[in-house]
């Protein structure tokens, strides 16, 4: 989701607004008749700030999905970014780069932390417990400008999908970008300057060939890594560079530009029709951001060209209307406040998408809190002159806008910490997990302590596979990146060697502690989602057949005097086997290495403590049952077959007297709707220790 700022009646230096400095007092009528080709009050692209944000909330509200309206606002700031520098350059002034950061962020970050706080509030008083602590780092990641690769990084992240609910602050990552470019942009004007001074060449020629060599990197980087990861590209300020270099571009050549009145009309409505119809005819959000966004953005070029068409039938007549470009100045506002009004809304609606209705009174509601935010905060921001005086000021006013954020999301991160320490520190008596399953268990800690994991740490619970793959493991290159030593040992009896996918990667903390006092090495070779079987049982993805290929490899690499295997697979509807696997097995038993399966756990159709966070622990909806449970191991009869193949069944561990509760021993069972918490695998090592052990001892196997 996304997109830029906007801000006063007039194109700026910044994002936000518009405004910038006319033409100096030229030296020469040649350096005049050049700065004014590049000046110049253009209200109508104001007014196509207002409706390229209207389009990104108009589809986010009724559509739940995105526009391409981000993409041309991120146009507009760089077409008056570059007017605003070119006039600097052409007329000689400095280019005064300290001054303009300064500035820039001191007129954008004011409006920009109060939603940021606002957000937190929100947060604070109706969102679920478990996002909290990612939607404050959230806040935090988006009024410093990198909340962008704060989502990049998680969208690649294999256990993200499983967050439900978007982040109220999703809607800052091209604010971020727009922010970094604001940092570099100005870089390259410099460049220009010295290269002019250096060869006494014009500025607009060097910036053309600058500019056009940005467009053509990044245009061809953001094509390669759409195609490759499309959710990190969608995020990745280098895939978009592109587009700002496109918006420069335009204003260089813009003044060179002049179509005749008749088809600048044509120009202008042909623009306008295709611009709307991009989020209705493409998916942008699985498109984006490579070569099918010059389609959003040629359109907003061909009504940036139309410019003032002096027809009574033009489109600039309406966009450049009082009240369009009065709503392109709340713009910048609009874009902020309309996201988290919606996702707070789906929140406590529990909602995937707004009605009719209630997403008519969402856009109202917006419209007016931003008319407000830019007239209350904004445009006074703008006006004040004390920060300007000085750049000791200004950058004193920006310390202070990131100080209104930081300061309270630190402090509540603090306190936070001391409170998860003191509660940590008492879990041995007050949440002993799966301990409470042994017989003769009495509980005699405090009855009223909270479960653990605690809901805000809920969605950092994947078990850690330790550290990459050890220099001593000769893995071919290709490979190595899915190794890891998980249990390191200076001087190891043995080596245990996990292969499988995250359902054996969540048992690693109950492995852990018997692999530390036998004096075990566990190395693993994991990918999530794919299946040690046989080629053909991969799903499509190149990184399950790239994982499965070097599983012989590994094994080679490693010669392991235990490997441990998922010996069956599961959905929330079966549980099966996969023919791949016995192969598999038959092999290594029959090279003499002795192999332990791990019966799966089961999958639900939603994640247990989530349910049990939102509507209590004890809610019968929130304890689900499964095909499996109750039944024998699958992977039994292979093991009574086989001398050196164990079975090991762990579902009584989980769905104990016949059902799976969220909740054993005061500990959350799950953390997703199908991985173990980390903190619940921990809690089983004892009983998991004992059964690997008489598993191995069943086939007279001593490690």
């Amino acid at each position: 989701m996304s997109t830029v700022r906007t801000g006063a009646p007039r194109p700026a230096d910044g994002p936000s607004s518009a405004s910038a400095a006319g033409v100096p007092g030229a030296v020469d009528p040649a350096t005049a008749r050049r700065v004014a080709r590049y000046s110049g009050f253009r209200p109508e692209v104001q007014g196509l700030r207002f409706v390229a944000v209207l389009l990104v909330v108009l589809y986010h509200v009724f559509l739940g999905r995105v526009s391409g309206g981000v993409d041309v606002f991120l146009l507009i700031s760089a077409f008056f970014l570059t007017l605003s520098f070119v006039r600097k350059l052409e007329s000689g002034r400095p280019l005064a780069i300290g001054r303009y950061w300064l500035h820039v962020f001191k007129r954008l970050l004011p409006l920009a932390a109060l939603t940021v706080l606002g957000t937190l509030v929100l947060v604070a008083a109706v969102y679920p417990d478990a996002d909290v602590a990612r939607w404050r780092a959230e806040g935090l990641a988006s009024v410093f400008y990198v909340e962008n690769w704060a989502l990049a990084l998680n969208a690649v992240d294999y256990y993200a999908a499983d967050h439900s609910t978007a982040s109220p602050f999703q809607h800052f990552w091209s604010l971020s970008v727009q922010g970094q470019v604001f940092l570099v942009w100005p870089l390259v004007f410099a460049a220009a300057w010295l290269l002019g001074r250096w060869r006494g060449w014009r500025p607009v020629p060097v910036l053309a060939v600058l500019f056009g060599a940005i467009f053509a990197v990044s245009l061809a980087w953001s094509v390669h890594s759409t195609a490759a990861q499309q959710a990190f590209a969608y995020f990745d300020t280098r895939a978009r560079l592109w587009e700002f270099a496109l918006g420069s571009l335009l204003a260089l050549a813009l003044p060179y530009l002049r179509p005749s009145p008749r088809v600048r009309v044509v120009l202008g409505w042909a623009g306008l029709v295709s611009m709307v119809s991009v989020g209705v005819l493409v998916d942008v959000q699985g498109a984006f951001p490579g070569w099918i966004a010059l389609w959003p953005l040629a359109s907003a070029a061909a009504i940036i060209v139309a410019g003032r068409s002096g027809s009574r039938l033009g489109l600039d007549r309406i966009l450049a209307s009082k009240p369009l470009v009065r709503l392109g100045d709340a713009s910048y506002a609009l874009y902020l406040v309309h996201w988290p009004l919606l996702i707070t809304y789906l929140v406590l609606r529990d909602r995937p998408m707004a009605g009719p209705r209630s997403g008519a009174a969402l856009i109202l509601l917006s419209l007016v809190l931003a008319v407000l935010a830019t007239a209350l905060v904004e445009r006074p921001f703008q006006r004040w002159a004390w920060p300007e005086r000085t750049k000791r000021r200004l950058a004193v006013s920006v310390a202070v806008s990131l100080a209104l954020v930081a300061v309270p999301v630190l402090a509540w991160q603090h306190i936070e910490e001391r409170r998860t320490a003191q509660i940590l520190a008492a879990a041995d008596r007050n949440n002993p997990g799966a301990a409470a399953l042994e017989p003769g268990f009495e509980f005699r800690g405090d009855p009223e302590a909270p479960t653990l994991p605690l809901p805000e740490d809920l969605p950092k619970q994947p078990a850690s596979l330790g550290t990459p793959c050890p220099e001593d493991v000769g893995l071919p290159e290709d490979y190595r990146r899915f190794c890891h030593e998980s249990v390191p040992q200076e001087e190891a009896r043995q080596t245990v060697l996990v292969v499988g996918n995250s359902h054996l990667q969540h048992w690693l903390p109950a492995l852990r502690p018997l692999a530390e006092e036998r004096g075990w090495r566990v190395l693993t070779y994991i990918q999530p989602g794919c299946f040690y079987a046989s080629a053909e049982d991969q799903p499509g993805s190149a990184s399950c057949r790239a994982w499965f290929e070097g599983a012989e490899d590994m094994l080679g690499a490693v010669d392991p005097g235990l490997v441990l295997v998922q010996s069956t697979f599961t959905d929330t509807e079966q549980e099966f086997t996969r023919p791949g696997l016995e192969d598999r097995v038959r092999e290594l038993t029959g090279a003499g290495v002795p192999v332990v399966g791990i019966r799966d756990t089961p999958r639900f159709p939603e994640a247990p403590a989530q349910c049990a966070v939102r509507d209590g622990a004890d809610d019968p909806g929130c304890t689900f049952g499964h095909p499996m449970v109750g039944t024998p191991d699958p992977a039994a009869p292979l093991a009574e077959e086989l001398p050196l193949y164990s079975a090991m069944d762990l579902t009584d561990l989980i769905c104990p007297a016949g059902q799976c509760p969220p909740v054993i021993g005061n500990v959350y069972v799950y953390w997703d709707d199908d991985h173990l918490s980390r903190v619940y695998s921990e809690t089983t090592a004892p009983i998991f220790g004992r059964r690997l052990l008489e598993a191995l001892a069943t086939d007279g196997v001593t490690l």
